[in-house]
């Protein structure tokens, strides 16, 4: 197939992939209806785990891993190319924040971008694993936690490309947009955070009021 056409298909792929709504899906075995009425009003682990608890979040999170985790891999496997692979893993973190299965409203793409980061490079995984548990652990905001990690990953994939540890196509077409769709959906967190109003872990997972953005 033509390395172009390869790309844009596994890309759409991708974004069907990562837009699967599993936050609504266990919000809904859960019997919290939809999560997207309590705390952030986001479908990921952080406002699952605000909402429902730690089992229902891990859940939650598995499933937004994993979806970042097949669509690298099915690019790069089943069209056996780095820019098909790298492009898929950066829509498939689109699809979970723009989520064409439920109205476009979904996460903030962080579970889905850790999983598409560990299919592009599990060393690369690891450290932004590692910053994002100090930072977490220092600070308690998952918010600093997600934009400090995914901007991690950023670097040291532009890190390994400029050595020649990974095709430059993972810079360009998969961590750069990736890291620049999780920050954008970060944009009120990061406002809440120099405001000194940004709710901590284990804390605001009440009942949004009505037409609440």
């Amino acid at each position: 197939m033509n390395p172009l056409l390869a790309t844009i298909i596994a890309g759409g792929v991708g974004y069907l992939i990562g837009a699967l709504p599993f936050g609504l899906w266990v919000g809904r075995a859960a019997g919290v209806d939809d999560v997207r009425k309590y705390g952030s009003g986001k479908t990921g682990f952080t406002n699952s785990l605000r909402t429902m608890g730690v089992k229902w979040a891990v859940l939650v999170v598995a499933g937004d891993v994993l979806k970042g985790v097949v669509a690298v891999l099915i690019g790069r496997y089943l069209f056996d190319a780095s820019t098909a692979g790298a492009l898929a893993g950066a829509a498939a973190v689109f699809g979970h924040v723009f989520p064409v299965w439920a109205g476009f409203r979904g996460g903030r793409g962080v579970s889905t971008a850790f999983g598409a980061f560990l299919a592009v490079s599990p060393v690369v995984a690891l450290i932004l694993f590692g910053v994002s548990l100090l930072v977490l652990a220092a600070f308690r905001y998952a918010s600093l936690m997600s934009v400090t990690g995914v901007f991690t990953g950023l670097v040291a994939i532009a890190v390994m490309a400029v050595f020649g540890w990974l095709d430059y196509a993972y810079l360009v077409l998969f961590a750069v947009p990736t890291a620049s769709v999780v920050e954008f959906s970060h944009i009120g967190n990061i406002k809440r955070l120099l405001a000194g109003t940004e709710p901590k872990l284990g804390q605001g997972g009440e009942r949004r009021a009505a037409g609440a953005g």
